[in-house]
């Protein structure tokens, strides 16, 4: 495993498995909300598609990468060039509550965050999260054309 896409819905646990899984193989992670939106000394910003892709492909000559993120379009690249896709398919009551749990330490400055923490932000993950369940079919059709290098992961993360 030299290229790996995590992937998964917000509160997956998709951050927890990159960070436990590249302390263990010794092979860098990257958010890919960070690199969607750039912080910079005068704020964040969205990149466009074509820097996005630009990103990726600068830290794809490096060898090895852990990406982490939810399903994009704009880094459909990612599931040809990673040799192991392991999709986080956490029960949904799970996740339901790990948004609130999530906000709720944001809140209270006990987890950081990097977006703007606020009820809208709460409204969208809840959102994210039933639009995604509304289109699973279409998420889980693109996954079989990768099914040789898929792993699917759903239940807690017992990994060491």
């Amino acid at each position: 495993m030299k290229k790996i896409l995590i992937i998964g819905i917000v509160t997956s646990g998709k951050t927890t498995l990159a960070k436990r899984l590249s302390k263990k193989i010794n092979v860098p992670w990257y958010e890919l909300d960070s690199i969607v939106h750039h912080q910079t000394s005068t704020g964040r910003y969205k990149r466009t598609a074509e820097e996005q892709i630009d990103v990726l492909m600068e830290i794809d000559k490096n060898g090895t990468w852990i990406f982490e993120g939810t399903d994009r379009e704009s880094y459909q690249c990612l599931y040809q060039m990673a040799d192991t896709i392991i999709f986080l398919d956490t029960p949904l009551w799970k996740r339901r509550i790990r948004i609130l749990t999530r906000f709720l330490k944001q809140k209270l400055g006990i987890e950081k965050c990097h977006y703007k923490l606020d009820f809208l932000m709460l409204k969208m993950m809840y959102k994210w999260t039933r639009d995604f369940e509304q289109n699973r079919s279409s998420f889980e059709t693109k996954l079989k054309l990768y099914n040789d290098k898929l792993i699917r992961l759903s239940n807690d993360l017992n990994f060491p």
